[in-house]
Parts: structure tokens; sequence; C-alpha cells
């Protein structure tokens, strides 16, 4: 009995917010929905990951420490980038790109000769640290370039790397 009342309560017959109780709404159309089959394709390079996902995997793997840093080398279009890192300190140990004025000593020298004199640069400074080993050689995904190719020959002349 308590519920038929209910509703006759909540029935507004004329109020300035609701208007004179008469609202009419458009009425409720049918839609007919077509539904299409799923049809699921292979994405692309399926089989080929790409280069930036197995860098950071690898990146998980390889952690530097003080005697034995990850060395990190970044190549843009027309620079080059290194890092000596200690991952576990999380301190940058050595930078050096092919912009810096200390070894872009001529200016009409190419980024080619200028990345190879910062590799000859961070031999210097690994002689100084006592760094006789890096833990991981982390080009970033990137492949080898005319100039990662010159840097990884001033490391390679001092044994770092293994060509």
């Amino acid at each position: 009995m308590a519920l038929q009342a209910f509703p006759r309560l909540l029935q507004f017959k004329s109020c300035d917010l609701f208007g004179n109780g008469s609202l009419s709404f458009p009425p409720i159309q049918s839609r007919t929905v077509h539904t299409k089959p799923w049809v699921i394709e292979a994405r692309a390079r399926t089989r080929v990951e790409s280069p930036k996902v197995r860098n950071r995997r690898l990146q998980k793997k390889y952690n530097g420490t003080q005697k034995k840093p990850r060395l990190s080398v970044f190549c843009s279009e027309k620079q080059l980038y290194a890092m000596l890192v200690d991952d576990q300190n999380k301190k940058c140990l050595f930078y050096g790109s092919t912009l810096q004025q200390s070894v872009r000593t001529n200016p009409n020298s190419t980024t080619i000769e200028v990345a190879q004199r910062v590799g000859e640069e961070l031999v210097k400074v690994c002689n100084d640290l006592g760094i006789d080993e890096i833990s991981s050689y982390d080009r970033n995904g990137f492949s080898r370039g005319a100039r990662m190719e010159a840097f990884e020959i001033a490391l390679s002349e001092h044994g770092f790397l293994f060509r």
C-alpha cells in the first residue's frame, strides 16, 4: 500500500522548475545495428622487434658500476653523444659530444673526425679514473654509421671494444 502511494508523491502538477508537468519526449526509435565480422590482422613487424624495445630490455640486464661503467652512445642525425654511466650510484662519469668546443678544435673538421676525438677523450678519462673495462656498450638501438664506427675505432684501440 505504501509503495503504491509513493509514485503519487513524486508527480508534480506545476512547478517553476519543471513547468506544468506535461513533458513530452521524442518517441523511441528502433535502430538496426549492422555488425561487421571480426577480421584479425597481423601487426606490422611481428617477427622483427623494434631496436628501441630491445634496448630497453637490455638496459635492465646490464648495470654499470664505478669500476665497470656502462657506455651509452646516442647518435642523432648530425651529432654523436657519449656517456659513461654508473647505474648503482646514478652518476655520469663522462659526457662527451661532437658539439663540445674542447673536442672541436678545428671548425672545418667533419663530425666523423670529431667523433673519433670524442672516443680518444673517453679513453683519456678512463685512464684517469682507473677504468679498465666497461660493463656494456649501449648503442640505444642505433645502427653503426660512419660516426659510430669512427668512435668505436678509438675505443677498440684501447681494448674496450672487441671488433
